[in-house]
């Protein structure tokens, strides 16, 4: 019996769909109703069978984020995207692994509904203009200005230094230990003079409410934290394509991912929201 196309595609549409939303819960409620409107369609119709599937999890993906931008307005604190537990194999994929990092997520939030589909399909996934515009309402001349507004505007706000996966994983050891230990001098030497640290607590559990830096400021609130904590735990995991940390404070997780840049954490993300961690156990798969 042949596999149904939607099951056999299923990691490629969830990809699609959490590139889209930054939320990997979400992502499956939309391949959920999509999922459902497939059941509807006669297939003798669809001749591409994974052309149309990306047009319509893109179509429901897109309604989903125009009613999460407007409730990520009322969000307590910063907001970042949902850490995935993945493989070290889809760091073998360097735009994938790109594409799907907290830092890329994070930069793709910052664009407009429509921008953020079109830059998706067509950056990552090299959908044809055409079936884009299928997929969001738009002309075919109308999805090339919004690809390029969209790739100028990530351009202008992504790491521009792509470092080899082993100096990021040493890097992220380096930090790991630093803060194991809560030793000021050597969280300080681990990290970039003008580091930034964005903390999601969500406003259930006690984070940050706006991005902290400097690497001093950062550095004493980190060895702070350790000071406070009468157990605290760190091991490294694979988050979302790259090297990143699992740590537990006291009991309470939290995902740690970091950008680095000539040798240093430029940027370190903490997620501690418990609803954006209920995944960390469950391997994502992820496809392009």
């Amino acid at each position: 019996m042949t596999e149904d196309p939607f099951v056999t595609h299923r990691s490629l549409l969830f990809t699609v769909v959490y590139e889209m939303l930054g939320s990997a819960a979400d992502s499956e409620d939309v391949l959920q109703e999509s999922w459902l409107r497939w059941a509807d369609v006669d297939r003798a119709q669809v001749r591409d069978p994974r052309a149309y599937l990306v047009r319509l999890v893109t179509r429901q993906a897109l309604n989903r984020l125009r009613t999460l931008s407007r409730s990520r307005e009322d969000y307590v604190g910063e907001w970042l995207p949902e850490p995935l537990l993945t493989s070290p194999d889809v760091a073998e994929d360097v735009e994938l692994a790109d594409s799907v990092s907290i830092a890329m997520l994070t930069v793709l939030e910052t664009l407009a509904p429509t921008e953020r589909a079109v830059f998706v399909l067509r950056e990552v996934f090299e959908v044809p203009y055409g079936e884009i515009a299928e997929a969001v309402g738009k002309s075919a001349a109308a999805v090339r200005q919004i690809a390029r507004r969209a790739r100028d505007h990530v351009a202008a706000r992504r790491p521009r230094v792509q470092v080899s996966r082993s100096e990021q994983q040493a890097v992220v050891d380096r930090f790991l230990a630093a803060l194991r230990t809560g030793h000021l001098q050597e969280l300080m030497e681990v990290m970039a003079p003008d580091v930034v640290m964005i903390a999601d607590g969500g406003g259930l559990v006690s984070a940050a409410l706006a991005p902290i830096h400097g690497a001093g400021t950062v550095g004493t609130i980190l060895a702070r934290a350790h000071l406070s904590a009468t157990a605290l735990d760190t091991r490294p995991v694979w988050l979302n394509g790259s090297p990143a940390g699992r740590v537990t404070f006291d009991g309470e997780p939290a995902a740690v991912s970091l950008t680095v840049e000539h040798g240093r954490v430029t940027r370190i993300y903490v997620v501690r929201n418990p609803r954006k961690l209920t995944r960390l156990d469950d391997l994502a798969e992820l496809a392009r």
